[in-house]
């Protein structure tokens, strides 16, 4: 495409240190290094002191969505949010519809070439993709499972992007009329150094919540913790989110505060990564996990269940790393243990987890079938 492409991506909260959001960050930076302009657009606007980072030529724009409204458990703390409801909902309302106003001002102003969504409210996503057409490309993050239950509604966009093929036939049969592509997420920078497979350190990093199955993980710590050969090794689990006052208590509870370490969220997370041996994931459902990329960018030999989606196609079973069938703890716990009692197997399922990304998730394959999709999309639209 000879044009210089204007490209707009939405987002929910760019100050939040999630997936979704590193994703957005991390394509923003590629387009611009390939000539593209950008804008980010986040309904919630947070733009101080980002979880990540974004190149000086991608502007940032947003408006203020609404206020959260938590579930305090004190007698103050509800009769507080019972009053935050009533005076604030009209606000929240207001500026709703403030949102729908600024995002059309911003479609007329910038004229993009192409809107990249990651936004997930189905009311706004009607309302600001509706004229779009053949422009708007959707980026589906997670398992058809979690876009039914959540009740996502994908039919306002003519193009979906999936992050793996596994469930396309799902999708498919659910919205016949859409176009859907198969574009993974990339790293931006494979780096040259490894995790140390001498260190006796497992470590998981994401956020505390349902989805990420960290109460399995610490069920799967106290079997390998029963056998003192183990002793010696500390599960890291770096990361923030509303469950960590429970995953506390049972770590607690189970008397494991002495082999688990709770750090929080860092921007020096590879620092994390150059300290452990192993890395895994007990997550309930996924899309394509950014931070499996990552780990195996640091030539760490992952496990993980054999969920939709995303492990298996990061995972090459019992060469980089384990595939274990879902919820099975003692399965998990035997492959965790292999690769805790062989510094050598650690080491070579590192080396071919680090080949993987170069050849599947590096920034240059990856950006490239988001170019060709762009210039097939065009040529679509010439047609009509």
């Amino acid at each position: 495409m000879n044009k210089r492409l204007r490209i707009l991506i939405t987002c929910d909260d760019i100050s939040r240190g999630g997936g979704a959001e590193r994703v957005v960050a991390n394509l923003s930076n590629a387009f611009v290094e390939n000539g593209c302009e950008v804008w980010v657009y986040s309904l919630k606007r947070c733009f101080v002191d980002l979880p990540y980072h974004y190149d000086e030529r991608v502007k940032l724009r947003g408006c203020l969505n609404g206020i959260s409204f938590s579930k305090p458990k004190s007698f103050t703390g509800k009769v507080w949010r019972e009053i935050k409801r009533i005076v604030m909902l009209p606000i929240i309302y207001y500026f709703n519809m403030d949102v729908e106003r600024q995002f059309k001002r911003r479609l007329k102003s910038f004229k993009p070439d192409f809107v990249i969504c990651n936004t997930h409210d189905n009311k706004l996503n009607k309302i600001f993709f509706k004229k779009v057409k053949t422009k708007g490309i959707k980026i589906v993050h997670n398992c058809f499972e979690f876009y039914e239950k959540r009740k996502i509604d994908l039919s306002v966009f003519p193009n979906v992007v999936l992050l793996t093929s596994r469930e396309m036939n799902s999708f498919r049969q659910k919205y016949p009329n859409l176009h859907f592509y198969t574009i993974p997420n990339f790293i931006p920078k494979i780096p040259q150094e490894n995790g140390n497979y001498s260190q006796k350190n497992v470590l998981a990093v994401s956020r505390f919540d349902k989805q990420k199955g960290y109460f399995r993980l610490i069920d799967i710590w106290q079997i390998i913790q029963q056998n003192l050969a183990f002793k010696g090794w500390k599960l890291i689990i770096v990361g923030d989110g509303e469950l960590k006052l429970e995953i506390q208590e049972k770590i607690k509870t189970l008397y494991l505060e002495d082999s688990i370490i709770l750090k929080p969220f860092t921007k020096e997370i590879e620092q994390e990564y150059l300290q452990a041996s192993i890395y895994v994931m007990t997550s309930h459902y996924e899309g394509l996990p950014m931070v499996l990329i990552e780990a195996e960018s640091f030539g760490l030999p992952c496990i993980a269940f054999d969920i939709n989606t995303g492990p298996s196609d990061i995972i090459e079973n019992e060469k980089s790393g384990y595939l274990v069938e879902d919820n099975d703890l003692e399965g998990y716990a035997e492959k965790l243990k292999t690769l805790m009692q062989d510094q050598n197997l650690r080491e070579s399922m590192g080396k071919r987890a680090k080949e993987i990304v170069q050849e599947k998730f590096s920034k240059e394959v990856i950006m490239k079938k988001w170019f060709e999709l762009f210039e097939r999309l065009s040529m679509q639209e010439r047609k009509y």
